[in-house]
């Protein structure tokens, strides 16, 4: 149901994006559109990993300079039967980490230097199996496609404001409200795409571990903390914000917008994973 979800609502936003190239200039502006759409998302295909890692100024790390970090993806990435992803530390006194990568073969696992620091190893494993689950699921080309097609929908918006075809059956006005409302409503779709996929890799990551409690336990602690903790980088760049496990903003707008379902409400899916969990599953029972 998630999938088909997250399929249905990229096609909204796919559609939308034609509709506003089309505000903006007819039939011409749908193809302009079309052809942006495009170069837009093969440019993030290939470029967007190196491009979230640098602007968080992650570092490559090894078995020999991160031997725990680096044993833990590991041996979860040989229990899901994924290729080992590339391991990264960003310093960060926030506790968080995310996932990147076109595909499971050029996947890439960051976390936070403040992470390593408040969470114990088990809920370190945790964290990775998570994200993990994003890898394994794809979310990392999803969740970049859908930022891309936003951010692109609002740049559109804003030429049809000032560019629009005032020939178009739906009139001055008519342009004028879909211009105004498509960026919330890109915005609306893109958020609801990430909460989705981020139960999917919570629910992914337990069953790797055959451990929810470690994944709860993180979650707890992470979200008590980032709340307490700026993320300078996240705060300048907010489109990458669905990309951590926790959302690392500060302020802004929530409910609707809000790029992660409620911690409260992923604890407790979780906690009711753990009840019907058998004690000695996954690789750690």
């Amino acid at each position: 149901m998630n999938s088909f979800k997250t399929g249905l609502l990229m096609s909204l936003m796919t559609g939308l994006f034609l509709v506003v190239g089309a505000l903006v200039g007819g039939t011409g502006g749908m193809m302009f559109a079309f052809v942006l759409a495009l170069g837009l998302n093969l440019f993030a295909y290939w470029n967007s990993d190196k491009m979230l890692l640098r602007m968080y100024g992650a570092r490559q790390v090894d078995a020999a300079s991160a031997p725990d970090l680096y044993h833990i993806v590991e041996k979860l990435a040989a229990t899901a039967h994924l290729p080992m992803p590339k391991v990264f530390i960003s310093e960060n006194p926030q506790p968080n980490a995310f996932a990147t990568g076109r595909n499971p073969a050029h996947a890439a696992i960051c976390v936070t230097s403040g992470l390593l620091a408040k969470v114990t190893s088990q809920e370190l494993t945790g964290v990775i199996a998570h994200e993990l689950g994003h890898v394994r699921n794809h979310d990392t080309l999803t969740m970049t496609i859908t930022a891309v097609i936003a951010g692109a929908i609002g740049m559109l918006a804003n030429m049809a404001f000032f560019m629009g075809d005032r020939r178009n059956p739906l009139g001055l006005v008519g342009v004028l409200l879909v211009t105004m409302l498509a960026p919330f409503a890109a915005m609306l779709m893109q958020a609801a795409i990430s909460r989705s996929r981020e139960f999917e890799a919570d629910k992914a990551g337990a069953e790797l571990t055959g451990r929810p409690l470690w994944l709860a336990n993180a979650l707890a602690a992470i979200d008590a903390s980032a709340q307490r903790t700026l993320n300078p980088e996240a705060d300048a760049n907010p489109a990458t914000a669905h990309m951590f496990i926790i959302n690392p903003l500060h302020g802004g707008m929530s409910g609707l917008f809000a790029s992660h379902p409620s911690t409260e409400e992923r604890i407790a899916r979780l906690r009711a994973m753990a009840g019907a969990a058998t004690p000695s599953s996954g690789p750690w029972g």
